[in-house]
């Protein structure tokens, strides 16, 4: 399936999407507006009334294949319409990973892709390296910029697109780049900076990585923070994370100044692996309730 500008389907061999209450997922490639092609799924959940979508960005070295990508999109589908996808470099998608830069287009072009299919409400939920995109796009594509994501994709394109979300989730997210604080990230380092890094990335992990570095470096999580109120904010951490110490997610509430909310949970590690049902089922009412109070509203 081929695509025109993002989350709009052109030339299709696939049935066209419906909100219909059969269950059944469609698959489409979505097309960022900086030419890359994005392997997405939609689950229109239980209720094909319903206004709310779920846009799930995974982690790093993950795809919407993933059994804990699957998982989470399970369980958030018990209660909203869900679209997954796989960033750009993971899976079945084109283009490589720029881990968390470029990637700002991959979620837009979902969150494009929610509205086009009549979803009046549409929060993103981010894990680890998802979780940072979904804090950058919020700033960058909210009330300020009326709703229009503007992230610089090279030295001469400014991309502006219709993305705006509803509430923002991110999980495990770290509030700063470069971190090299813990043996987990240092592992990841080498992966990323490293000829043989990235091999072993393309080979043993299905991640193909670009080889050069941010240029510029973009807007990190911590300074994306404060520029995406109104919009609602939730921000979730295991005291066990391996890989961001509970320093990042309280970073991340004070730049927040008091307009987020931060759920640190007791023995949880990091990310969808050590998310379990019953936290997701949270995280999805979480996303319900703020769906339903801003209906209020």
């Amino acid at each position: 399936m081929t695509s025109g500008p993002a989350g709009q389907a052109a030339g299709s061999s696939v049935p066209p999407i419906t909100r219909d209450p059969s269950r059944v997922q469609r698959r489409a490639t979505l097309r960022t507006r900086d030419g890359v092609d994005i392997d997405a799924a939609y689950d229109p959940g239980p209720d094909p009334a319903c206004d709310l979508a779920i846009v799930l960005a995974h982690g790093f070295t993950g795809d919407l294949e993933r059994p804990h990508v699957r998982r989470a999109a399970g369980v958030f589908a018990q209660r909203a319409a869900v679209i997954t996808f796989s960033f750009r470099g993971h899976g079945a998608s084109g283009g490589l990973s720029t881990v968390g830069d470029r990637e700002v287009l991959d979620l837009a072009a979902a969150v494009e892709w929610a509205r086009s299919l009549g979803h009046a409400r549409v929060v993103t939920v981010g894990f680890s390296m998802g979780g940072s995109v979904v804090l950058r796009h919020a700033a960058i594509s909210g009330p300020a910029h009326g709703g229009r994501t503007e992230a610089r994709v090279d030295a001469q394109i400014d991309v502006e697109i219709d993305a705006r979300v509803d509430a923002v989730v991110a999980v495990s997210a770290p509030a700063r780049w470069y971190y090299r604080g813990t043996a987990p990230m240092r592992r990841l380092h080498w992966l990323v900076t490293r000829p043989v890094g990235r091999a072993v990335g393309r080979l043993g992990l299905r991640t193909r990585i670009h080889p050069d570095e941010w240029d510029p470096v973009p807007l990190s999580p911590v300074e994306s923070v404060p520029r995406i109120a109104p919009t609602p904010l939730l921000i979730v951490h295991g005291d066990r994370d391996a890989y961001f110490p509970v320093d990042h997610p309280r970073m991340l509430a004070a730049a927040a100044d008091g307009r987020a909310e931060l759920w640190l949970e007791r023995g949880m590690g990091h990310a969808e692996h050590a998310a379990d049902d019953a936290l997701l089922g949270r995280i999805a009412e979480w996303a319900t309730a703020s769906w339903t109070s801003a209906t209020a509203d």
